[in-house]
């Protein structure tokens, strides 16, 4: 029982080397075609990812803003400052 595969040279009677069998122009169109449309997707893909990251940095920026005017508002009403505290004693 041989454990590996046997190598078959395709070699002809005057030393020769037989070329490899083209596959069928319907195959080779099939592939291309393949390609293109995963080319085309990933394209697609990234776009989309990258036009929803960009939407959402106005959304962000506002949020910082609404979050910061939060802060400053807390502060307002505890008296504090973002330095130290005018109620302690020193």
């Amino acid at each position: 029982m041989p454990d590996r595969y046997r190598l078959e040279i395709d070699m002809r009677p005057d030393g020769s080397f037989r070329e490899p069998v083209k596959p069928p122009l319907a195959a080779r169109i099939f592939f291309w075609a393949i390609l293109v449309v995963t080319v085309a997707g990933s394209i697609v893909v990234a776009a989309l990812a990258l036009w929803v990251a960009l939407a959402l940095i106005p959304l962000v920026i506002g949020a910082a803003i609404v979050a910061y005017l939060a802060f400053r508002f807390q502060l307002w009403r505890s008296g504090g400052t973002l330095g130290r505290s005018p109620r302690v004693r020193r």
